[in-house]
């Protein structure tokens, strides 16, 4: 994929407006409104409503009345000259100073990113994409902190205990873990709160905690969170080999040397599979369960698409396409100001301001529409490429497609494509998809055609489901079973494949 290094960028010389089109254009639909509401706030020139309604305010009605003569003999009211010509222009120096040096001091992040696409590189589906990663906050919701929190106020705890136990329960990440190590923590007191605790105070505190629900919260690892869980459960015979196993044999178990456990414990197979029974049954993740996990995640479709008798229709999201104009006011206000004498210094500051902020707006008008623009010719000639897809929601019919492909089909950079594809989605009568599950690499067949490498992913995962458990098949094995569908796949390109299906090695797949 194509990279843009610090030469090329330089030799670009990109402009604030460029590199603010291209912000635009990477973010998703949920973080649209608040970017159009922030720059609404920074800019009065800017409003919602549609270009043809008809705007009425007080300054209109000002601008409209015959009498109003701005010439340099009359001018502006004192107090509202006074406002808009020192103190907005004053505002005005302060903000291009700061947007001066937020554009010299170049944050190459920003776009000198990857901007892989799964698939493509053959990279995994997973990652820290921080764009994929972003909440949308559930308002009115309870929170896993917030039942923490409630449940330590029912402890008798000291003022110091109290503290602990907050900084304890800050630290529990989203899966329900306490992944910092005690000393880490004692630091944090320390140097935030001038606490001094040791190891063994905190580790007091962090086990009262271990004892909220949900089962399981606060442990360290997982060996940690699923023995709190045991010791929670009705003790009974099974119960208690489970804790066994997983106390004493956690490394035989994760290996599944379930023979060496039988022998260990001195217990035969039934009895081996009761106790795996049990914590299979077991929460790994406690950080996500109930209704006090965290915040909830909302995926809003950036596009929609609906299939009428085989006619395929692409749409924006409504919140894609909002009614921005420049005020009148402010355009009217202009046109006055640039008829009058210019002597004045103070109207030439305030006309300079007014200018300023009105192609501020037209720019930014101008950059929504180019966005839904570019975001449209892209989505089309995905659906282009992916038509059979589309149709019928097969995966198996999904083509090969990467970056230059979109790319070439509309005429745009690589970069361009990968910044819409990285982090917006589509709503199908099949369900929602981000833009990225489209892209993916070819592998050769017999026919002398390529199949796309999810295709390949499909059938793969579809011959493990039908394996025997107690006899898995191994990479080889089903490297030989593709080869036989007429898939030219090696063995290490079936191991990458089962490992971004998070699929286990064939002795970890091995049941009783």
């Amino acid at each position: 994929m194509q990279r843009l290094d610090l030469k090329q960028l330089l030799s670009q010389k990109l402009s604030p407006q460029q590199i603010q089109f291209i912000k635009l254009l990477q973010i998703p639909t949920a973080e649209l409104e608040t970017r159009i509401k922030e720059e609404m706030e920074i800019n009065p020139a800017l409003e919602e409503g549609d270009e043809d309604e008809p705007e009425r305010s007080d300054d209109e009605d000002l601008l409209n009345d015959d009498d109003a003569d701005f010439d340099e003999n009359e001018g502006l009211d004192d107090d509202f000259e006074g406002e808009i010509t020192s103190d907005a222009t004053d505002d005005l120096r302060q903000e291009e100073e700061v947007r001066a040096e937020e554009n010299n001091d170049l944050d190459l992040d920003d776009y000198l990113q990857d901007d892989d696409i799964a698939g493509y590189k053959m990279q995994g589906d997973t990652g820290g994409d921080t764009e994929d990663d972003r909440e949308m906050p559930l308002a009115g919701s309870s929170t896993l902190i917030d039942a923490l929190i409630d449940q330590l106020g029912f402890l008798d705890l000291d003022e110091k205990q109290q503290a602990i136990g907050m900084q304890l329960i800050g630290s529990i990440d989203t899966d329900g873990y306490i992944r910092r190590d005690l000393q880490a923590i004692s630091n944090d007191l320390a140097f935030s709160q001038n606490i001094e605790a040791t190891e063994e105070e905190i580790e007091q505190v962090l086990h009262l905690i271990q004892q909220f629900d949900p089962a399981g919260i606060a442990a360290r690892d997982l060996q940690e969170c699923l023995l709190l869980q045991l010791e929670r459960r009705e003790q009974d015979e099974a119960t208690e080999i489970a804790e066994n196993i997983i106390r004493d044999f956690y490394e035989e178990f994760t290996k599944k040397h379930y023979s060496k456990i039988e022998a260990k414990l001195n217990i035969d197979e039934d009895d081996l599979k009761d106790a795996i029974n049990v914590i299979v049954k077991l929460n790994p993740k406690p950080g996500g369960s109930g209704a006090t996990s965290g915040r909830a995640q909302y995926v809003i479709p950036d596009f929609i698409l609906t299939n009428d008798n085989g006619n395929l229709n692409l749409s924006l999201n409504s919140r894609n396409a909002p009614d921005l104009r420049i005020s009148r006011s402010y355009a009217e206000m202009f046109d006055a100001y640039e008829k009058s004498s210019k002597t004045d210094k103070k109207l030439k500051e305030t006309v300079t301001f007014v200018k300023q902020k009105l192609d501020a707006a037209k720019w930014f008008i101008d950059a929504i529409k180019q966005r839904q623009n570019t975001l449209l010719r892209t989505m089309e000639a995905i659906i282009k490429y992916q038509r059979d897809f589309f149709l019928e929601g097969d995966e198996s019919k999904l083509r090969p497609m990467i970056l230059k492909d979109i790319a070439e089909e509309i005429g745009m950079d690589i970069s361009t494509v990968s910044r819409v594809a990285n982090s917006k989605s589509i709503q199908t009568e099949f369900g929602i998809y981000p833009l990225k599950y489209f892209f993916s690499e070819g592998i050769a067949t017999d026919s002398g055609e390529d199949a796309s490498s999810r295709e390949v992913k499909h059938i793969l995962k579809e011959i493990i489901d039908k394996e025997s458990k107690k006899k898995p098949l191994s990479d080889e094995k089903i490297e030989q079973m593709l080869n036989e569908k007429g898939y030219n796949i090696a063995r290490r390109t079936v191991a990458k494949y089962r490992e971004q299906l998070n699929i286990p090695v064939a002795r970890l797949r091995k049941e009783l």
